[in-house]
């Protein structure tokens, strides 16, 4: 598909109606618990890896050959390889701007749009009216030394020391940290070090700017965004609830950056209520 092979994993039966959750950037960054809810109220869930990432082709995480919009083409493609004709699309994090330019440019594929913990612009410099990263976090997060990403075990520990900083909580980040550390088919340093900070899409291309164009959106669209969240500060969600017409914000206030499994609950409400 598109000259690559995609990792993905179902919930549910295949003949209900697809959820697509995309990886941020491993399947992984949407909890076992969310996906069961929504199966069990009969969704069929796919959860995938983006390029170079998890069980997804993986050529050099530290020089990518594809773009943004060539990940939300992923998106798209990867409905009709499904055998779906459309399908509610997740993004978190990185992967809530893949869905944001997939819903833009390949508006036929979705029904529907959720974006946790996301803003409406690239990585990089943010736009003057937007919360960047905490600096003091970031400086914390930075200023570690970094674990042998060889070894699991450090690689776990390394995940918990900076989930609280995050907002997040320390135990679910070393379960998940441990869990995408296994699923790395490499034995590389440099590509199970892409996987578990998603460094990949660090380096991407993600011109052009697609900010300036969320108002044609015309999607349900769920937006929710964690009152912790220091990376993707809480009005970056404000934000893109604000600017994508009939938006719902939802916010979270004990979460930070990563979903938390104690929030399935809230979380697979609000997305089939859409």
């Amino acid at each position: 598909m598109n000259g690559v092979e995609l990792g993905v994993e179902s919930f549910g039966r295949d003949e209900d109606p697809l959820v697509l959750l995309a990886g941020a950037p491993t399947m992984l960054s949407w909890p076992d618990s969310l996906c069961e809810r929504l199966a069990s109220a009969g969704r069929r869930v796919v959860r995938y890896d983006l390029r170079d990432c998890g069980a997804s082709t993986t050529h050099d995480p530290e020089a990518p050959a594809y773009n943004l919009g060539d990940l939300a083409a992923d998106a798209a493609a990867l409905v009709v390889e499904l055998g779906a004709a459309a399908a509610h699309l997740g993004g978190v994090g990185v992967s809530g701007m893949v869905g944001q330019v997939a819903a833009l440019t390949h508006p036929a594929a979705f029904t529907a749009l959720t974006l946790v913990s996301t803003r409406p612009v690239a990585p990089g410099p943010v736009d003057d009216d937007l919360p960047d990263h905490d600096a003091a976090t970031m400086e914390a997060l930075l200023s570690r030394p970094m674990p042998d990403w060889t070894d699991r075990a450090a690689v776990a520990a390394f995940a918990a020391d900076g989930a609280e900083g995050l907002g997040n909580d320390p135990e679910q980040a070393r379960r998940t940290a441990a869990r995408i550390w296994d699923r790395t088919p490499s034995r590389d340093s440099s590509v199970h070090q892409a996987n578990q900070l998603a460094l990949s899409f660090a380096r991407l291309d993600c011109a052009p700017r697609w900010r300036e164009r969320l108002s044609e959106l015309r999607l349900p669209t769920l937006v929710v965004h964690g009152a912790r969240d220091r990376f993707f500060p809480l009005g970056n969600g404000e934000a893109l609830a604000a600017e994508i017409p009939g938006a719902k914000l939802v916010v979270l206030h004990d979460m930070g950056t990563a979903l938390r499994d104690d929030a399935a609950g809230e979380v697979a409400t609000a997305m089939l209520t859409l």
